[in-house]
């Protein structure tokens, strides 16, 4: 005669069994996870900045595109309890497991001892820019100026590089490659760097990414000026990466219907003072500048050129904007975006976030 397991052995056995099935599934996720992103291969070359841990990267590492996932990368660096990251810049591969890339980056960087490394972030200007290679380099912002303004160089670069065109030439033009400049911590050989060499290194890189947006951009109704203009925009308006999409859509349908952008960052611009400073004065909204688009005369216009260097997803959001019938956004203080279609609504938003004291003050 057969024994029955009692109920309480039986559901033990159950959830005994169902604990194993997860644990294996988990486990291999995890080992999916610490595989290489590709088997192909990809060089990159990984720059570590001074501070930086082997758990801070993470972010870096998954943005490009060195690494399946962060939770796993993590996960497997407290594992195997790995510190004592050094400053300097790696070559990593993306045929590279997790345990391989650990790995180089344990191993000090054979770095020159008179390297420099700069972090231009995205959002900044030309004016920041130029300062951080005054501090970082034995160059003048002056010289720096100087350098775009020189109409040689100009059209030496409109001849090496697709996406720069004679726009960028415009008189009313405050510097000439603002925006095109792609957003990066680059390691230069020394303070006497070739200025031309530190742009060659941004403008390098802008041209790797907007590789893969040629045909698009060449079948757009914008060029690639245009484009990186608005991604320009887009980049200090959005209040969170996941609403730039969002936003560029706003600003196309202004411009589809005549309507003036709007966009106070572009009056900040205008007048060269950075928006921390102090809130803007009612004629300078309303003044005509070419890149003032509080303007009524810059109705359904852009700004005559990029006010600062967009990141990826803003490129990629002035590219691929959100098709939707929304003419107004707010963000608040927790930087929830609010888009509205009408004046009224939007209004309404406004006055609501300033009653609730989420309305975002500079």
């Amino acid at each position: 005669m057969k024994r029955r397991l009692k109920p309480k052995v039986k559901r033990f056995l159950i959830a005994f069994g169902i604990i194993i099935i997860l644990f294996i599934l988990i486990l291999s996720l995890y080992k999916i996870f610490l595989a290489p992103v590709n088997k192909k291969g990809e060089e990159v070359e990984f720059i570590v900045n001074k501070g930086e841990t082997f758990l801070t990267i993470s972010n870096e590492l998954k943005e490009q595109n060195l690494i399946r996932s962060k939770i796993a990368y993590k996960i497997y660096v407290k594992i195997k309890k790995v510190d004592g990251l050094h400053e300097g810049q790696y070559t990593l591969n993306k045929n590279m497991t997790i345990k391989q890339i650990v790995d180089v980056l344990k191993k000090k960087s054979k770095k020159n001892p008179n390297a420099v490394i700069i972090t231009f972030k995205e959002g900044i200007n030309m004016r920041k820019i130029a300062s951080l290679i005054e501090e970082n380099t034995n160059h003048t912002k002056e010289e720096v100026f100087n350098l775009l303004k020189d109409q040689n160089y100009l059209n030496e670069l409109i001849n090496t590089y697709w996406f720069l065109t004679d726009d960028i030439k415009n008189p009313s033009i405050y510097y000439s490659l603002e925006g095109y400049l792609f957003p990066n911590t680059y390691e230069f050989s020394s303070k006497d760097v070739d200025l031309k060499e530190v742009f060659k290194k941004m403008l390098d890189n802008m041209e790797e990414k907007l590789e893969p947006y040629k045909t698009q951009i060449a079948s757009s109704n914008y060029n690639i000026h245009q484009l990186l203009t608005l991604a320009s925009i887009v980049e200090l308006e959005a209040a969170r990466s996941d609403d730039r999409n969002g936003v560029a859509g706003v600003f196309y349908n202004r411009l589809k219907a005549g309507w003036s952008l709007g966009s106070d960052v572009t009056t900040y611009y205008a007048i060269q003072i950075d928006m921390n400073e102090r809130d803007l004065y009612q004629n300078e909204l309303e003044s005509y500048n070419a890149y003032n688009t509080r303007s009524s005369q810059m109705a359904g216009k852009l700004p005559v050129g990029p006010i600062c260097i967009p990141s990826k997803e803003s490129i990629d959001a002035a590219i691929n904007p959100k098709n939707h019938n929304y003419f107004y956004f707010v963000a608040d203080k927790n930087k929830k975006t609010y888009f509205s279609k009408t004046g009224t609504e939007h209004n309404n938003i406004v006055a609501k976030l300033k009653k609730e004291k989420l309305w975002y003050e500079y």
